[in-house]
């Protein structure tokens, strides 16, 4: 006697969220950039739009998925492979606005993602667990990143001479530079516009560093 058809298993809640994040990140955007290119409140695709306030499962409307497939001139053949298991390479980390990262309780002591404030997306996998993905905002460090532009940070990579990395001082000032020079007492930085000025910093002016390890360009 022969065997019914297998029913298809429905597809989940996270599984459509996961696709969505794994499409801005092939655009190189974060979920509220994906919005905003769709025409869709930016809003539209946050974490923290995914549940309702009472626990509730919360799914993306299909005309909402339909606008985000026509702004990344993907196909729902494309949006199918994302739902599966062929993009295993994409990591889910957390995502914070650069004009955000100063302020108080984004970051713990050794830098890294803390309180509430951070939303997530779906990048490039660079097998560092604590890595995070930070959205420029201005154009202060044209021309090498732009506003918009999403840089993702690994904590725990190396640093070498010629290494972008994002600096944290004891002030709370949070910089994007290239390193120049680290010795044990002064870390020497290189701006990335030409229009600032290079900066010096003393040991005891740096509470971290991580080095900049891919960027949506």
């Amino acid at each position: 006697m022969a065997k019914s058809p297998r029913a298809p298993r429905p597809l989940t809640h996270d599984q459509i969220w996961t696709a969505l994040d794994r499409l801005a990140g092939r655009a190189g955007l974060s979920p509220s950039g994906l919005a905003r290119r769709a025409g869709l409140d930016p809003t539209t695709f946050n974490k923290s739009k995914r549940v309702t306030a009472d626990g509730r499962e919360r799914w993306p409307s299909t005309e909402s998925v339909s606008k985000a497939l026509a702004a990344t001139d993907s196909s729902i053949d494309t949006f199918v492979q994302l739902i599966g298991d062929s993009t295993r390479s994409v990591q889910s980390v957390p995502l914070l606005g650069f004009a955000q990262a100063g302020a108080s309780g984004n970051f713990d002591k050794g830098g890294l993602p803390a309180g509430k404030g951070w939303d997530e997306v779906g990048l490039p996998s660079v097998n560092d667990e604590h890595a995070y993905a930070l959205e420029i905002s201005g154009d202060q460090m044209k021309p090498v990143y732009r506003d918009g532009d999403i840089i993702v940070v690994s904590p725990g990579t190396p640093i070498r001479r010629g290494d972008r990395v994002v600096v944290k001082t004891t002030d709370g000032e949070v910089m994007v530079k290239e390193m120049k020079r680290r010795t044990a007492k002064t870390l020497e930085l290189q701006s990335l516009n030409p229009n600032h000025v290079d900066r010096t910093l003393t040991a005891a002016e740096v509470e971290w560093i991580a080095r900049i390890v891919w960027a949506s360009q």
